[in-house]
């Protein structure tokens, strides 16, 4: 703002931070799977990633480009094929955090918007962090990108996801604006749900689904399972009629999305002919399902694998 005095500006610096987001690292480019690595003000790291149309997204064929947010530094849910949590939980992110990874974007390709338009059509908050461990914090920003006055995000173009936190899956479904819910499943069994995700063993499966069908019961519209295919672990056809059963129940798209590798873990992403055969069992039995084709494995696009290599250069720097 160059029609301000100087004295006014450091006033306002010492009140407002007009932003809280620093780019340390982009990879990829526009027309495909784009990873953004961030710097918070506190020198802590944080990821999204931008994802360009494509048909087999959600299922549906449009112009839009979604942004994945995080909501934490890190996470304490200790997911067993995640890189978001190898480092443990640091903090929340504060609204305003959230915010910044959309207009900080935005910024980026500024450019490309035109005619009014926004380059963030999507949002999907599936980033680094369990989102509904940091419910409040997360409610404000996304309030504030769906008002008119700011980013204008449709609700229904803005996806929850959550592993299963129970009370705040049910919370959620009181606040009055039709976000929608996707659930962090991979495993339809409690036996696989246990090896991979220990959230499991406090909200088993049962506690998931009633909670579900309560949010379901004020809300309108379905949900979206979003099922990370791994290697000998939940990729067998036999997991297929168990997932159609929640499915038919829940009135639940399937997002089938084939494993990132993550370096350290010993998870791997099944062949090709393991995924397409797991889809096709699943369409068999009527259940709506998409695979995600390749959005991001060649650029670490998994969640937390950026920020974890840049700390293991600070770490080898001796900072």
């Amino acid at each position: 703002m160059g029609n301000i005095p100087d004295g006014l500006k450091r006033k306002l610096s010492s009140y407002f931070t007009f932003s809280s987001v620093k780019l340390v690292r982009k990879q990829g480019a526009i027309d495909t799977t784009l990873k953004f690595l961030w710097k918070l003000s506190d020198g802590q790291y944080v990821e999204s990633v931008l994802i360009p149309a494509s048909p087999s997204f959600y299922g549906e064929a449009s112009d839009r480009h979604t942004l994945c947010v995080s909501t934490q530094v890190g996470c304490a849910y200790g997911c067993k094929f995640c890189a978001s949590g190898l480092e443990g939980f640091k903090r929340n992110l504060k609204p305003g955090e959230v915010i910044d990874q959309v207009l900080a974007v935005e910024t980026l390709f500024k450019k490309r918007v035109s005619g009014g338009k926004r380059l963030i059509t999507n949002l999907v908050i599936m980033g680094m962090g369990e989102p509904l461990a940091n419910y409040d914090n997360l409610l404000d920003a996304l309030n504030i990108l769906n008002s008119k006055w700011s980013a204008n995000i449709g609700a229904r173009k803005i996806t929850i996801s959550t592993s299963g936190l129970v009370p705040q899956i049910i919370k959620l479904s009181d606040q009055p604006r039709q976000y929608r819910l996707a659930i962090s499943l991979h495993g339809a069994t409690d036996e696989v749900r246990d090896k991979i995700m220990p959230i499991n063993r406090k909200y088993s499966l049962s506690k998931l689904t009633d909670a579900v069908e309560i949010y379901q019961s004020k809300k309108k519209g379905s949900i979206t399972f979003e099922y990370i295919l791994i290697d000998g672990i939940n990729d067998g056809v036999d997991q297929v009629p168990h997932l159609a059963m929640l499915s038919d129940r829940l009135r639940a798209k399937v997002n089938i999305i084939p494993y990132n590798n993550v370096e350290g873990l010993r998870y791997k992403r099944p062949s090709a002919t393991s995924q397409e055969s797991f889809m096709k069992a699943l369409i068999d039995k009527g259940v709506r399902a998409t695979l995600r084709r390749e959005k991001g494995h060649d650029i670490d696009a998994a969640c937390g694998q950026l920020r974890l290599r840049k700390e293991k250069e600070l770490d080898s720097n001796g900072n």
